[in-house]
């Protein structure tokens, strides 16, 4: 029981790093400084900003190096329960963990392209400004593909919290919500072309409470007693 205690608050913290560090990088630093619609206000706001951008890069590694580790311990602690759940809910996060380490070489080119390399004299400086604007697109999309795999993980995870019994079970039906919203979110940012940030912030509401209710559990509580 205690062992299980350590591994449940080992993923807490695991849990809330991914959540500092991702908030941080998304929200904090690409949301500040990318002015939608505006590429020459965007630039002028990163080489204004440019260690908040270089670390912003760096947090979204760390946010994914510990998803990863996350999902590893979380296996650990629910393999017995069942472990075809508790293997799909880990290959959902290395699918989704490998789809944004690749994808941060998009903002990092960024970083490339507003450094003046020797090999960016063939472009002019609007180029320079349409090239940034395509790279933080493509690491927008790029963030949204790999979302997909970040809403299914929930699904088994949801499922392993409900039947486990180390946790309450109404956790697992708000990590199931979560899951849900997740997927709504994905499909409507790729079907609608003017899919606002405000409506999918309200859509993604269950993410939000659904994860940070079950990392504040794993944190305090560890699991039931009674498991």
């Amino acid at each position: 029981m205690n062992n299980k205690k350590n591994i449940a608050r080992s993923a807490g913290l695991l849990y809330l790093v991914v959540i500092l560090f991702g908030t941080f990088a998304e929200l904090h630093v690409r949301a500040e400084l990318v002015v939608p619609g505006h590429s020459q206000a965007t630039v002028s706001n990163i080489l204004n900003h440019q260690l908040s951008f270089r670390l912003a890069f760096l947090s979204d590694l760390v946010m994914q190096v510990a998803f990863f580790y996350l999902a590893l311990t979380l296996y650990r602690l629910f393999q017995p329960v069942n472990q075809r759940y508790a293997l799909s809910m880990l290959l959902s996060v290395a699918i989704g963990v490998a789809i944004m380490s690749l994808n941060m070489l998009h903002h990092f080119a960024v970083i490339l392209l507003l450094n003046e390399g020797a090999y960016l004299s063939a472009f002019n400086s609007e180029q320079i400004t349409g090239l940034v604007a395509l790279f933080l697109d493509l690491h927008k999309y790029g963030y949204r593909i790999a979302q997909v795999f970040f809403g299914i993980w929930l699904f088994p995870l949801g499922y392993l919290v409900c039947q486990s019994g180390y946790f309450p079970k109404f956790i697992g039906i708000l990590l199931l919500l979560a899951g849900g919203s997740f997927v709504v979110d994905f499909f409507l940012f790729f079907l609608q072309s003017n899919y606002s940030a405000a409506t999918s912030s309200l859509v993604t509401l269950p993410t939000v409470i659904g994860e940070f209710s079950f990392c504040v559990w794993l944190l305090i509580k560890g699991i039931k007693t009674t498991a």
